[in-house]
């Protein structure tokens, strides 16, 4: 059976925004700056691009899948195309903060991003998901030489970013995690350790990779309590911002999770990489909980994004589906 084509819900959030409520709710929550019509109009250039562009990559990716060769990872044909052409119409700006730098939409209209970049391709939308998270974490507790280093890149979509919190024998129980971090003369510190699970952990669609890695410190607290927060660039980035050399964080394979083969969902071994602390010594639970909670958020848009493609092919097949007579 052919793949059935996405049909970006558009117009029903067009509805939502404006007369589902009794009133422009967008208009509401911007003081006028923006209205529901505005609403509309982004997300109808939002379902077309989702549609024309990440939709028809959704199956093929997921067929085809993310591969490790020679220690780097591969995404499927027309995956770097796409998200070039993503950030290139803004994608990445529109959901980040004004404080960042970025366009600062109302969540509503963020809530209707996130179930159209789902819907069309969720393995894709990962990506742009984390990388959210990470824009918010740094602009809530990192400095001004990471903000100026690290936050301008991922919110103009340059670079990407990843959560690293899970480890072996440290799922849920962030206070077991065994990641350790020394501390080096030149400020820097030294990042021993792995992480699984991590989403969008490598892949070659841009140039760098921003970790935000939960560690522990040398007599540090026991427990949650000890953990601090570090940017792991993939690639160490000189003081004129260009690129140097590939940091010592190592892929070391690939998970498989149902449905989305094609975001590359990584195990990454830390061997002594250079990392910079983000915010407070021990403050890095609080901290990184800024980008857990924009995933829980972003979780939410994908099952909103995920049931509504259900549904279509759901539909779709009901309605064709031939009878026996």
């Amino acid at each position: 059976m052919p793949t059935q084509s996405y049909a970006p819900p558009a117009a029903d959030y067009a509805f939502l925004y404006r007369d589902a409520f009794g009133r422009d709710i967008v208009a509401g929550a911007t003081g006028g700056e923006m209205t529901a019509e505005d609403a509309a109009e982004i997300l109808a250039g939002a379902g077309d691009f989702a549609a024309e562009v990440l939709a028809p990559l959704d199956r093929p990716g997921d067929q085809i899948g993310a591969r490790l060769e020679n220690g780097q990872v591969r995404l499927p044909a027309g995956f770097a195309e796409a998200y070039q052409a993503f950030i290139e119409s803004g994608w990445v700006t529109a959901v980040a903060p004004a404080s960042a730098g970025g366009d600062d939409l109302p969540a509503s209209v963020q809530a209707g991003l996130g179930e159209i970049w789902n819907g069309a391709n969720a393995a894709f939308a990962l990506c742009w998901m984390l990388s959210a998270g990470a824009i918010h974490a740094l602009d809530a507790v990192a400095s001004e030489e990471l903000r100026e280093t690290y936050l301008t890149k991922l919110v103009s979509g340059e670079w990407t970013g990843t959560m690293n919190l899970t480890e072996p024998d440290a799922g849920t129980d962030l206070g077991a995690i065994r990641t350790f971090a020394t501390p080096r003369e030149d400020g820097t510190w030294a990042i021993r350790g792995q992480k699984i699970f991590i989403t969008w952990g490598d892949h070659d669609v841009a140039e760098n990779i921003v970790h935000l890695v939960l560690a522990r410190t040398p007599d540090a607290p026991a427990g949650s309590r000890g953990l601090s927060l570090f940017v792991v660039p993939r690639t160490l980035v000189a003081a004129d911002g260009s690129l140097g050399e590939r940091n010592a964080v190592e892929t070391v394979a690939i998970e498989h999770k149902l449905g989305i083969h094609a975001s590359p969902t990584c195990v990454l071994s830390y061997e002594d990489a250079t990392g910079y602390l983000v915010g407070p010594l021990h403050g890095g639970l609080s901290a990184m909980f800024v980008m857990m909670n924009s995933a829980r958020v972003g979780m939410g848009h994908q099952a909103t994004g995920i049931a509504e493609r259900a549904y279509q092919a759901a539909a779709a097949y009901a309605a064709d589906r031939r009878q026996g007579g």
